[in-house]
């Protein structure tokens, strides 16, 4: 059975985050560095200091690596507590992509690359991308990766382009998906390389413009031409990329949807306020049929997802991959969650479409959310097939 009790050490950690993110963060959601392509660099910094100050920088790094290590199910409480504003993430490193890079290169990193590529964006002091998604080539379906891979014997020299790059612009620590073609050195396939941002042969072609802004310094199109990296590059064996990224992405659709259950429940309660406070046709418009539905249906839905999470996560702190798990949870909170900001949207009024609260944000945002980590149409695709060949 599922304990659904949340102990008092792990509430009091939850507590801990949510008055951070309120009383620190959340002022800062009308600062002008929070730009059209996500917050910048300049204002991430800043926030990442206020959260080293406190205490909870990176709070879900492994012990090793001096953060707290909670299990899946510890997550799901914190990291909602973090997603009370879309900035909390970002203040307390546990945002994407550098949350489930660290999650990846925690896993399969030697020791050369965790000193010089995972260690610094656990203390804040860099940021990471994982490039992968191509524009003719691997998305949705990464069999169709087109960036390649040439081996000589000594180097590898990558040609290829990736767009939705998110954070690409002034990121370090890259994490690049490329198929390494057949050569008579060694082993052939997908691989996933690891290398400094800053390494000739890498272009930023632009900053794409996006319906989110949620992440930092929003997504880029980028060009590699002859990228020439040595053997050492390499993350983990060469040819098993594919196997690599699922080991990604389970745990961290889920964390997208902790921290997205987070926003919601912020929008939510701004719903509340104004349903409570606002008057028509002669009292509070939360006392109207109409709007009362639409605050019910977003309790269900937001305690819906919340069990939905821990029941993955569950499954994932007993020894389960997660992958059906995992496209199960992010095919259903990612629809219902952006039906709870429509929905929050829709009471606000006309100053739900607007600036003047961060639910009009956290709608534009939520509507991406449904194509991070997959589509729900491809989740969905997986799910029936392992269903079907159940027994």
């Amino acid at each position: 059975m599922i304990d659904f009790d949340i102990p008092a050490e792990l509430a009091a950690l939850r507590d801990e985050i949510r008055t951070f993110v309120t009383e620190q963060i959340v002022p800062y959601e009308t600062d002008p560095r929070l730009t059209r392509h996500g917050p910048d660099d300049e204002l991430r910094a800043e926030l990442v200091e206020l959260a080293r100050a406190a205490g909870l920088l990176t709070f879900q790094a492994p012990k090793r690596f001096g953060g707290r290590e909670p299990s899946h199910r510890e997550q799901a409480v914190l990291f909602e507590a973090a997603g009370w504003s879309t900035l909390g993430p970002v203040a307390l490193n546990c945002a994407a992509p550098d949350e489930g890079n660290m999650y990846l290169l925690a896993k399969v990193a030697n020791q050369q690359q965790v000193d010089e590529f995972l260690l610094p964006v656990i203390d804040g002091r860099q940021r990471s991308v994982f490039a992968m998604t191509e524009p003719d080539g691997a998305g949705s379906d990464p069999n169709q990766l087109a960036t390649e891979a040439h081996f000589d014997g000594t180097d590898y020299v990558i040609n290829g382009r990736k767009w939705l790059i998110t954070g690409a612009q002034g990121a370090r620590t890259w994490i690049i998906m490329a198929r390494v073609a057949p050569n008579p050195h060694g082993a052939d396939g997908p691989t996933l390389f690891v290398c400094d941002g800053r390494t000739a042969g890498i272009e930023l072609e632009r900053v794409m413009s996006t319906m989110d802004r949620n992440y930092v310094e929003g997504h880029g199109v980028v060009r590699f031409t002859d990228l020439r990296l040595p053997a050492s590059a390499v993350l983990g064996e060469v040819g098993q990329a594919l196997r690599y990224a699922q080991l990604r992405l389970a745990p961290a659709r889920l964390t997208h949807c902790m921290r997205w259950l987070g926003a919601a429940s912020r929008a939510q309660s701004i719903a509340l306020h104004h349903a409570r406070t606002r008057t028509a046709f002669g009292k509070p418009i939360g006392e109207h049929q109409g709007v009362s539905f639409m605050i019910a249906d977003n309790e269900i839905a937001l305690q819906q997802c919340r069990l939905a999470i821990w029941w993955a996560c569950w499954a994932l702190d007993n020894g389960a991959k997660g992958r059906h798990e995992s496209s199960m949870v992010k095919a259903y909170v990612s629809e219902e969650l952006f039906k709870v900001a429509d929905r929050c949207v829709q009471i606000l009024g006309g100053i739900g479409i607007s600036d003047e609260t961060p639910v009009g944000m956290i709608f534009s945002d939520m509507r991406a959310f449904r194509l991070y980590d997959g589509p729900t149409e491809v989740h969905k695709y997986a799910i029936a097939r392992q269903v079907l060949r159940s027994p």
